[in-house]
Parts: structure tokens; C-alpha cells; sequence
């Protein structure tokens, strides 16, 4: 019961007091919270104890969850919103009183000396890295209804998104245990954050397929709690309209993996057990793993605290910037900045023209891609000190200019890339720039929005996303001296985009450049209505002219090497319209499907050296 103390801040909430005796001392030390943090309304029509008393403590059980999944609990999620609502009435900007530069990162370009030293270096380094993947989101913004990470990457083999970044993980895994010294191998962990929407579904996908080989100890889910909605400027939680007893909730936001792997106690683990990076990747960028290896490069050789990776960036293009923001009282920090802040606040910051591309052509605030790898030590150290708790940002959707009432509930939120904000000057913060060919093809917008995308801006579609990976898997290999012959330009579900050759190959065949030029050797060529995909690790490609179809699986003992003329009929692309619901909603999303009419398919599965031509 409650002590005579507390009676007094009982007394005003008299349908609360007259049920203080179902509930426990917790859950009366909740109430209290709740009550002087400005809460009443939550009980205002709560009605006598021995009426819905079982749905009274319903509605503490979601208090409690709550309150122990947000650093400080709920009184510091109610301080901080009035805070951050009373700022957003008074229109106060964030940056008022920082001025932007360009912070130091480094610039890399594919296939050249200093990428190949990156990329090596980073192979060596991967073995002391976590892997952090963010997969809180169903697709259904894409049209689509599973979990995002379950749509296929490319439909030449169907393989997912979850598989080919469990596939690249081991590829480097093995890569880099080999380089190691012998006795001295090392799983690589591999933390996957899910929310209510996701995780049982993402459970589900990888025992179905044996965690796509990855042993399962080797992978966490850590599932992400939601928060209180808010009511007012007054940070009045919003009681769910169909339920008195239920608070509203809605998702935080992709900056709770930080708090989640404080609190897993995976850190202190991970630093016991050697490892020194914390790699942060969002579900559906399938380009992503190219780009890695060198990224890890450069922190190693850097020395970076906070490397973000980046691509060059438009000046204006709807993607944040990466900025050195330094305060009038000597602060500074190197975050992400969104572009459409970005060009106010360099226009306020004596930049007459705002964001413009310099002479290369691009702006000199590189483009962030949310790709983020932390150096082990001073991250946990850091959350030591926050909790994992990352600065939020409040949005409101007023009703009028007044600003006094929302047209809905609103909620606090965080993002994962806003780590940085609390970090100390002396933190290096860098990034790391590669070519949007390489590194960025996010499968994000469905087939109606992003055929409304004005010209020549990316369509970050599912098939702007698929047509961006053979694109860079015929460039790499005209970079390791393939003829590949140039693409065919397209329409597909309202969208135009080039057409290459359908080439794919597994991670372990070719993780890094210097592995892929190793393996490719003599005068090849690939036409491109052309289909290779290699499923195999040594796998040779040695005077190949290829016009058609060609699939290579092959366990590691077998050596082949693919030569000579290999034509047939090969595989058609047939146009899909994206509303034809005959068709599978992850096909008819990309806008076309393969029609397999002819291809050579040789499967090796003894060891020994073989040979295909046809």
C-alpha cells in the first residue's frame, strides 16, 4: 500500500487511489512516476476497483516495459519531450550557433593502388569486428509484406539480402582467420536488431535455412521495444483511442541499438574476447559489402573512433551530408547533417550560394550512406557514460500555425548516425567516400513513387536496387579486365534504367579486387544480354566469350575454369506490371522476370580440377 507520504499526490487522482490496493509496491512507485511528471489524465476514467481490474494491470505491465527499456526510464522520456516540444513550438533551430566546414575523411577509388592496400588491410582487420545489422522495418513501403532482409537481392539466384550478408560476413571471416595465425581462429558475431515487426519473422528465416550457414551461436537478435506517443506540448502520453488501458506507442527509431547493446553486455564480451570494431549496417543497401573491406582499411590506418561511409554526394540531393559543425563557445562535432538543413544553415553561416558543387563536380559535404564502424574501446566507453542513449529529435505534425495541438500523436525519436553529437573534440571522426557504383543502391521506395522521381535522380527502387548490382559486378570485372559489353537502357515499372549483363557471384568467389583479378586471366568477353552466376569459391574464368546463360556451382576442392565459346538462347527478360497481383509481390516490385529459356548449368560436387566450354 502507500505510505501516508505519498497519499498526499494520490489524493488528487481519486480514480487512482481508489485502486492503489490491487496493485504491488512497483507498481505503485510507477503510478507515482507517472503523477509527478505531469500523467493524471491516464486515470481519469479509470472506474471503481473489482471493474476491469485485470486490465489495470495490463496497463502497468506496458508502464513497466516501458520504463526499464528507456535509459532513465520514463521520467526522463517525459523531461526530455517537453524540452524538445516546448523547442520545436518556438521553431528553435538545432544548429543555432554552429558554423559547417569540412571535416577530413578519406577518398577512395576503386581499383587503385591505395584501395587494393585498404582493402587488404581490412581483410586482415576483419576478424576483430563485430557485425551490426538494423532490420527493424517490414518492406511494406516497397509494396511488399515480409521482412525487409527476405526480399531477394537479385533474382538471377534468388538469394536474399540476410543471406548474402551472412555470406559475406563468413567469406571475410575465412578470408581473414586464414591471414591470421594459425590456432587463433575467430567467429565473427553477428547482431541483428529487430523490432515487434520483425524478429519472430527474422528467427524464422534463419533456422528455416540453417542461418544460412553461420553457426548459430555467432548470432543475436536483440529485439527493439517501442515508446510512449505524445498528446501535447505538454508531453501528455496518448492513451490508445480504442483502449483506456493501453498507452499508444510507435517505433524509436534505428538510434536504439545503441541502449540494446549496452545493455546486452556484449561490449564488455567482445572487448574481452580481442575484438576491436563495431560495424553498423542498414537491411537493404545491396552494394554494401563492397564497400567494407576498404572502409575497415582505412579505420585501422586512420585510427578513426567514428568512420562513416559516405559517396559523393549533389549538392541539394535529399541525402544528409556529412559536416564539421563548430559552436561559438569552441564545441565541435563531425555528424550527419540533413540536406534539407544543410543548406540554410550554410547560407546563415556566411555561404552566400548555400550547397553547391565544388570543381569536382560534386558537394564538398560528402553524401551519408548510415553505414557506420566504431572503434570497440572508446564506443563502450562513451555508453558508459550516455547509457546508449543517442540525442533524439521530436517532429509534431501541428494542426495550425499556432502550434498548440497535433494533428496526431507525435513521439521522441533517434537515429543510429546521430552517435557522434555527444562525443568529446578530441574523438576522430572521419569518413570514407567510394563511388555510388560500388558502395549505395538502398532498396527503399515502391514501383508508384519512384517512377514519380524527377529525372536523373536515383529511384532506390527494387529494380533500381537489382540492375545497380550487375552494374557493379560488370564493372569490377571490366575494371579486372573483362570485356563486358556496355548496357541497354530500359523502362521497367516507370523507371529507366541501364540494363548490363546479369553477372553474380557468391562472396567467397570474390570478396576483394585483388581476389576477383586472380581469378580472371586471358581475352574474356560477356555480351550483354549474357547471364553468369558463380556459386563456387575457385572458380577460374580464363579466355571465356560468353553469349547466354552460364551457372557454375562447385564445392571448395574443385577446381574450374571456364573458357571458350559459350553461347546458347540463354534467359529473356519479360516486362511485369507491378500491379498484376498474378504475379509474386517480389517480382512484380522490380517490374520484370527472367524467362530461363536456355543456359549451361554444371554443377561440381567432387573434388579434382575440371574445365567447361561448351
Amino acid at each position: 500500500m502507500a505510505s501516508t507520504v505519498d497519499s498526499n499526490i494520490f489524493s488528487s487522482v481519486p480514480a487512482l487511489q481508489s485502486n492503489l490496493g490491487i496493485l504491488s509496491p512497483d507498481q505503485i512507485e510507477l503510478a507515482k512516476i507517472l503523477l509527478e511528471n505531469g500523467q493524471s489524465h491516464l486515470f481519469q476514467q479509470w472506474p471503481q476497483l473489482g471493474v476491469d481490474d485485470k486490465h489495470k494491470l495490463d496497463f502497468f505491465d506496458q508502464i513497466a516495459r516501458l520504463n526499464s527499456s528507456y535509459p532513465g526510464g520514463l521520467a526522463a522520456y517525459i523531461k526530455t519531450a517537453k524540452e524538445l516540444l516546448a523547442d520545436s513550438k518556438l521553431g528553435k533551430n538545432p544548429y543555432d550557433g554552429f558554423s559547417p566546414s569540412v571535416p577530413s575523411g578519406e577518398n577512395l577509388t576503386f581499383g587503385n593502388e591505395n584501395f587494393i592496400e585498404m582493402e587488404k588491410r581490412g581483410v586482415v582487420e576483419a576478424r576483430n569486428a563485430a557485425f551490426v545489422l538494423v532490420a527493424g522495418g517490414l518492406g511494406e513501403r516497397l509494396g511488399y509484406n515480409g521482412i525487409k532482409v527476405a526480399l531477394p537481392r537479385e533474382t538471377t539466384t534468388g538469394t536474399c539480402f540476410l543471406q548474402h550478408y551472412i555470406e559475406s560476413i563468413l567469406a571475410l571471416q575465412e578470408a581473414s582467420n586464414k591471414i591470421a595465425s594459425e590456432g587463433s581462429q575467430r567467429d565473427i558475431p553477428f547482431i541483428i536488431m529487430t523490432s515487434d515487426d520483425t524478429h519472430s519473422r527474422t528467427l524464422d528465416l534463419l533456422e528455416l535455412n540453417s542461418y544460412f550457414g553461420m553457426k548459430p551461436t555467432q548470432v543475436h537478435l536483440l529485439k527493439q521495444e517501442k515508446v510512449a506517443c505524445l498528446d501535447d506540448n505538454d508531453a501528455r502520453l496518448a492513451l490508445d483511442p480504442h483502449n483506456k488501458y493501453s498507452i499508444q506507442t510507435k517505433p524509436h527509431g534505428h538510434g536504439d541499438v545503441h541502449s540494446l547493446l549496452y545493455s546486452s553486455g556484449l561490449l564488455h564480451k567482445w572487448l574481452d574476447a580481442g575484438l576491436k570494431w563495431v560495424l553498423f549496417f542498414q537491411d537493404t543497401n545491396g552494394l554494401l559489402f563492397n564497400a567494407i573491406p576498404a572502409s575497415l582499411g582505412v579505420s585501422a590506418t586512420k585510427q578513426y573512433h567514428v568512420n562513416s561511409l559516405a559517396v559523393p554526394r549533389k549538392a541539394k540531393e535529399a541525402i544528409g551530408g556529412i559536416t564539421k559543425l563548430t559552436h561559438v563557445d569552441g564545441r565541435s562535432m563531425v555528424i550527419n547533417v540533413e540536406y534539407n538543413q544543410l543548406d540554410p544553415l550554410l547560407r546563415a553561416s556566411g555561404f552566400p550560394d548555400g550547397d553547391v558543387n565544388c570543381e569536382t563536380g560534386f558537394s564538398p559535404f560528402p553524401g551519408n550512406i548510415n553505414q557506420l564502424i566504431l572503434e570497440l574501446g572508446p564506443y563502450k566507453d562513451e555508453l558508459q557514460k550516455t547509457g546508449g542513449a543517442i540525442k533524439e529529435f521530436v517532429n509534431p505534425k501541428y494542426k495550425d500555425s499556432t502550434k498548440t495541438a497535433f494533428k496526431s500523436s507525435t513521439r521522441l525519436e533517434c537515429m543510429m548516425q546521430d552517435y557522434p553529437k555527444t562525443l568529446p573534440p578530441t574523438a576522430r571522426v572521419g569518413f570514407t567516400v567510394m563511388d555510388i557504383w560500388l558502395a549505395y543502391a538502398p532498396v527503399k521506395n515502391n514501383p508508384e513513387d519512384a517512377a514519380k522521381v524527377p529525372k536523373g535522380n536515383p529511384y532506390h527502387s527494387a529494380t533500381s536496387g537489382e540492375m545497380a548490382i550487375y552494374r557493379a559486378n560488370s564493372l569490377i570485372l571490366q575494371k579486372a579486365g573483362v570485356k563486358v559489353e556496355e548496357p541497354v537502357k530500359q523502362v521497367l515499372n516507370g523507371q529507366e534504367v541501364e540494363v548490363w549483363s546479369r553477372i553474380t557471384w557468391k562472396p567467397k568467389w570474390g570478396m576483394i579486387f585483388s581476389d576477383i583479378k586472380k581469378k580472371v586471366s586471358g581475352n574474356c568477353e560477356v555480351s550483354q544480354r549474357s547471364t553468369m552466376a558463380i556459386k563456387g569459391r575457385n572458380v577460374f574464368i580464363e579466355d571465356l566469350s560468353l553469349d547466354g546463360a552460364l551457372i557454375v556451382d562447385s564445392i571448395d576442392d574443385a577446381e574450374v575454369k571456364l573458357g571458350g565459346l559459350i553461347k546458347n538462347n540463354g534467359w529473356t527478360m519479360e516486362s511485369v506490371d507491378y500491379k498484376d497481383t498474378s504475379v509474386p509481390e517480389e517480382i512484380r516490385i522490380r517490374g520484370f522476370r527472367f524467362n530461363k529459356v536456355e543456359q549451361l548449368e554444371k554443377k561440381f560436387t567432387q573434388p579434382g580440377n575440371f574445365s567447361v566450354e561448351d
